[in-house]
């Protein structure tokens, strides 16, 4: 749509009423799989308050080093996390800050109904 005051056309793809393609709807639901993993996603939560080593990160989710560097792996191949080199450390940060941003909120909003008490468990329960 075009205005008269110079206005650019609209984006047809900009259209966010419209159905997702197919090939859309399996990317979100490949990320939110890999998210699925509450190890994970607690790593890109911790990630999304800031970089840290393999080590800050298993010590923060209390995982074992070697499990936490397969998430890393897994997180890093799907393009949500980032590493790069500091002398002989490599620090892991997030390289997409809008999942970084979902997931902080969604962690937030689940904190907040369960402080409400909300009944907790609900939607594992459901068979999600």
């Amino acid at each position: 749509m075009t205005g008269s005051s110079g206005d650019a056309p609209a984006d047809p793809s900009a259209d966010r009423s419209a159905d997702p393609s197919a090939k859309v709807l399996g990317e979100a639901a490949g990320v939110f799989g890999l998210l699925a993993s509450p190890a994970r996603l607690h790593i890109v939560w911790a990630l999304s308050h800031g970089e840290s080593d393999v080590t800050g990160l298993a010590e923060r989710v209390g995982g074992a080093l070697p499990a936490v560097s397969q998430h890393l792996a897994k997180l890093k191949l799907a393009g949500l996390v980032r590493s790069r080199r500091e002398g002989r450390r490599v620090v892991y940060l997030v390289d997409d800050p809008e999942v970084a941003e979902l997931v902080r909120w969604l962690v937030a909003r689940l904190d907040d109904r369960l402080g409400a008490g909300a009944t907790p468990g609900l939607v594992r329960d459901l068979g999600a």
